[in-house]
């Protein structure tokens, strides 16, 4: 049995990404080069209109990069744009529907996808495979009839690529695009046409993955990058996850780690190690670091009190001479006796007394210690141990969903050894042995018994554990051979690792079916990117020392988001956890794993990138229609002339104080200053604190559940008629006099483009040529395109739109009726600038825009639905509480009061100090009965602008004993004033909102809890 994968079309990230190479284009003529074709010995135009990279493209760039937070580019960098895609977020998918939109919108039809490896080849050819009913509803293309996979023995098909008249895409790894043009010139000398110029011609727009892995180095280009370059593609889009800038791009997109993990786009990461595994009833001691205020940082079990009373769990402290690690610990009594003996040192062991005598600690030593071979073993037990628990956990959740457990390792003789009778080798035997005893125990036998249904062919150990590695040409199973800085294997070795991958690929459906009993998968660290299995919920990596601990590519597995049995992708963040089982100390796998993902993003948190800088404007209160990449980059150079930050974009040693004697010479900045360097500082502070969770899955989770009293008596009364109220949906009304809407977009267009002239940017082609031996005319150099402005006083017949097309562009884009919309045209000045593509949406972007204004100044009451819910269940929906924020303590968490008796949950974030504050007193205040933090996206309102979410429900004691039902919206600190137009109008239709839904309900804003008590409490 196979998986269907159902591909989903509407994911933002992923329109974005598409969206933004789409935009690169806008507006820019395409030209066509003559009949005559370099080198003159056939007459041929090329298959891919050419294109002028100019100013016009420079533009676009920019304006796509201020939209996606990146800085804002000088220069092009010919031709060449990065799109950067964290590992799992379907960056494959994005380049093959970013094919077909080119080709659907520009007429773009020629292609080359150029891949690193065989592995990833196969990978492709494999989701081009998946794609090909996906792909034929959205866009009525039989992907399989337009694309193939480059064979050096079949250069006929390439011919095909060159001469036919419709899309093609060719998939090539960079091995074979090195000896593809040595072999089409090898052809060409016994007789054949020449292949590789009509190649050139036909200027193929190359689509390259993982460009780090194809390039090589500025100082050493790798063969591939030689001959890219030699191709002359019409541009170049490189994808990858970890972008490196060897060869200059204009980066037109970013969706880093940080971002997937914020957005819930992979899974989380939780880490088990083997020192988890100590009994509590142990004296674990562990010396951390030495500090250099002269005291040592220790980790030991501690006692919790409070909500958490007699939960036991590590805990870092620091300590000098004579400290009592009994009282530390919470009085435990496996630390009676135990104290620090003597002053730390930096040059010197940490020394305990305890009760059998004085002990020593070396850096990052522990006591009890485990052996290597015993932590082996206790990885994979703990591995089975947790494959269980997900998939238990899944089915009980009601989804069908079959878990798989990786197992990486770097000596394949641990799994094969030949020199057994049963070829069983170490890990394997241990395997054996642990599984069997997992799945003898009664509860196991029980729940496996519950689901036997799923498991038709049983889970006996041989049937569920398998290994995956190179395979030589006769499929025995190979031996790497490495360079001599163990850094690379041999080529000969590449094609062994090549051939194991495949043969991955080939059980990649089959694998997350329950008819499939294979589950548990031993592989070579070097097939790593043959197992981009999207069930991979248990990540193991055995390594021969714990100094190797698993890095960022290998984590990367496992964090696609997984599929059922049915091919749907589930997005359940409560479910979607990968566990890595580490033979390291939390922390320290923790913090080594965090600075991989920062090495690979490139992330400085000192660094001020374009997003700080443009939250900064907007949440200044900067009218958007004045935030472009000029005001961006002029707020960067004031702070870099000011020496607030580096050239380099990082914040000075005393960036702070300069800041506040920064007087802004542009006008619009020095209009808004006091709260530009107010929430330049606040954005830089968050900035700060921003990483990839990585959660310890050695101690228990805070469990977030809804307080016990919730379903007592009156609480749950007022509960349900609050979730009621919130669960109502409604629709604004709004009014707009057509007539004067019209009016005033004539006037504001015409005003807006009073004196633009109809110009189009046009490549001119210039060289020498001559006659060669044979009489053929031909090159005698290449070619040089300049730019040159063409000014028209009459649009060309090739640029003409009619008012259908122009009017259908407009409407596409507004939803406003024709009528209206051609009332506007026929009112514009200068109906031929509507001809240029790039005016046109211009002119489309200042209607829409006009309208959404005129939406909001209209909106004067809403509609409840009726039929048409909110789900309950995500109003109210418990946050995921990170404990290490809870224990910093650093106001990030709240934890209500179980004695008061108020609150839906236990904790909530929060998403500054002063809700904490708001929070707090809350909480505090007697005549509150009810509150709650109400979930982003969970509970929402329909406004002309976007969703709105408040920030709290609320149920008020009164004086007379009457309970009032409040939501508030928090803007701690601010005055009206201070919010912009957009949060003024959303704040507008909450009220108009909820008089819709009941007339219990009160809605305002409030910037203290003391205005709260002003505006509600009378």
């Amino acid at each position: 049995m196979k998986v269907e994968f159902r591909f989903e079309d509407h994911l933002p990230h992923q329109a974005k990404a598409i969206e933004s190479t789409v935009a690169l284009f806008s507006g820019i003529p395409k030209r066509h080069q003559g009949v005559y074709a370099k080198g003159g010995s056939y007459m041929l135009e090329p298959r891919n209109p050419q294109l002028t990279i100019g100013t016009k493209f420079l533009e676009n760039v920019q304006k796509t990069q201020l939209g996606n937070g990146i800085f804002v580019d000088d220069t092009l960098y010919g031709g060449h744009f990065g799109i950067e895609m964290e590992t799992g977020t379907g960056k494959t998918y994005v380049y093959i529907r970013s094919i077909l939109t080119l080709y659907e919108t520009y007429g773009f039809k020629k292609f080359m996808i150029v891949v690193p490896s065989k592995a990833i080849l196969l990978g492709v050819q494999k989701t081009l495979e998946q794609l090909q009913g996906h792909l034929k509803a959205k866009h009525n293309v039989d992907i399989s009839k337009h694309s193939f996979v480059y064979d050096s023995k079949d250069l006929g098909r390439l011919r095909t690529f060159v001469e036919s008249h419709d899309l093609d895409i060719c998939v090539i790894n960079y091995q074979g695009f090195n000896s593809a043009k040595n072999l089409i010139q090898k052809e060409q000398e016994q007789g054949g046409e020449i292949l590789w110029e009509q190649i050139k011609d036909i200027h193929p727009i190359v689509i390259m993955d993982e460009p780090q892995k194809v390039e090589g180095s500025k100082k050493k280009p790798s063969k591939a990058r030689q001959q890219l370059t030699e191709l002359t593609p019409l541009f170049e889009l490189k994808y990858s996850a970890t972008h490196r800038k060897e060869f200059p791009f204009n980066s037109i997109y970013s969706l880093d780690s940080f971002a997937a993990y914020e957005q819930e786009l992979v899974k989380r990461i939780r880490v088990r190690t083997v020192y988890g595994q100590v009994p509590k009833d142990q004296p674990y001691l562990r010396y951390v670091q030495f500090n250099r205020d002269l005291s040592a940082t220790v980790e030991l079990f501690c006692q919790q009190q409070g909500r958490q009373a007699g939960k036991i769990s590590p805990k870092k402290f620091r300590v000098e001479n004579n400290a009592d690690l009994h009282e530390l610990s919470g009085n435990l009594p496996q630390y009676k006796g135990y104290r620090i003996a003597a002053q730390p040192h930096a040059t010197k062991p940490l020394m305990v007394t305890t009760p059998a005598g004085d002990i020593e600690f070396e850096q990052g030593e522990a006591k009890p210690s485990i052996s290597q071979e015993m932590a082996k073993r206790i990885q994979i037990r703990i591995a089975i141990e947790s494959h269980f628990q997900k998939q238990f956990e899944l089915l009980d959740a009601g989804l069908d969903i079959k878990t798989l457990t990786l197992f990486f390792i770097d000596d394949v003789s641990k799994v094969r050894d030949d020199s057994v009778a049963d070829n069983r080798g170490e890990y394997l035997r241990i395997f054996d042995e642990e599984y069997e005893a997992f799945t003898g125990k009664a509860e196991t036998q029980f729940k496996l018994q519950e689901y036997s249904y799923l498991f038709p062919k049983g889970i006996a150990t041989e049937q569920v554990r398998e290994g995956y590695f190179a395979r030589d040409s006769k499929n025995g199973v190979a031996e790497l051979k490495y360079n001599k800085a163990g850094t690379e294997v041999l080529s000969k070795s590449q094609e062994d690792i090549d051939r194991g991958i495949e043969l991955i690929l080939k059980k990649k459906d089959e694998l997350i079916t329950f008819s499939e009993p294979l589950a548990f998968i031993f592989s070579h660290s070097a097939l790593r990117e043959g197992w981009d299995n999207p069930n991979v919920f248990t990540l193991c990596t055995l390594r021969k020392s714990n100094s190797d601990i698993a890095k960022k590519q290998e984590i990367g597995r496992g964090l696609r988001l997984p599929v059922d049995i049915h091919g749907n992708r589930i997005s359940s963040n409560e479910h979607n956890v990968l566990t890595v089982i580490a033979n390291d100390h939390y922390d320290h796998f923790a913090d080594t794993l965090q600075k991989d993902f920062n090495e690979e993003m490139g992330f400085n948190r000192e660094e001020v990138t374009p997003t700080v800088l443009q939250n900064a404007l907007v949440n200044a209160g900067v009218p958007l229609e004045k935030i472009t990449p000029l005001l961006v980059n002029a707020l960067r150079h004031e702070l870099t002339r000011k020496k607030v930050i580096s050239d380099k974009n990082v914040l000075t040693k005393d960036a702070t104080e300069k800041i506040e004697e920064i007087f802004f010479a542009h006008e619009t900045l020095a209009e808004h200053a006091i709260q530009i360097k107010k929430h330049f500082i606040m954005l830089m502070d968050q900035k700060g604190s921003r990483k990839v969770k990585v959660e310890n899955g050695d101690v228990e989770p805070i469990l977030n559940a809804e307080c016990k009293y919730v379903s007592e008596g009156e609480f749950k009364t007022l509960l349900d008629r609050l979730t009621t109220h919130l669960s109502a949906r409604t629709l604004y009304k709004f009014q707009l006099d057509s007539d004067a809407f019209i009016q005033q977009c004539i006037r504001e267009t015409n005003k807006h483009f009073a004196g633009q002239k109809l110009v189009y940017t046009t490549g001119v082609t210039s060289g020498d040529v001559g006659f060669d031996a044979s009489g053929k005319l031909v090159a005698e150099r290449d070619n040089v395109v300049r730019e040159e402005e063409v000014e028209y006083r009459a649009t060309p017949e090739e640029y003409r739109k009619t008012d259908l097309q122009i009017v259908d562009h407009i409407m596409y884009h507004t939803l406003m009726p024709r009528q209206a919309i051609l009332e506007i045209v026929r009112g514009f000045h200068n109906r031929d600038l509507l001809h240029s593509q790039e005016k046109l949406e211009d002119f489309t972007r200042l209607i829409f825009n006009a309208l959404k204004t005129a939406k909001a100044e209209g909106v004067h009451a809403y509609e409840v639905v009726k039929g048409y819910e909110l789900d309950r269940s995500k109003i109210l929906e418990a946050d995921v509480i990170d404990e290490e924020a809870f224990a910093a303590q650093i106001k990030r968490v709240y934890q209500t009061s179980a004695a008061r008796k108020k609150a839906v949950h236990e904790y909530y974030n929060m998403d500054s100090k002063g809700e904490y504050d708001f929070a707090e007193q809350l909480d505090a205040d007697d005549n509150v009965v009810l509150f709650t933090k109400l979930k982003k996206g969970g509970f929402v309102i329909d406004t002309p602008y976007s969703d709105y979410s408040p920030d709290w429900a609320i149920i008020y004691r009164t004086e007379g004993h009457l309970k009032l039902y409040f939501i508030v919206e928090t803007k701690a600190g601010k005055d009206w004033e201070d919010l912009t137009d957009v949060e003024k109008s959303k704040i507008k239709c909450g009220e108009l909102h909820f008089q819709a839904v009941s007339d219990e309900i009160k809605f305002d804003w409030v910037n203290s809890y003391k205005d709260f008590r002003n505006k509600f409490v009378k």
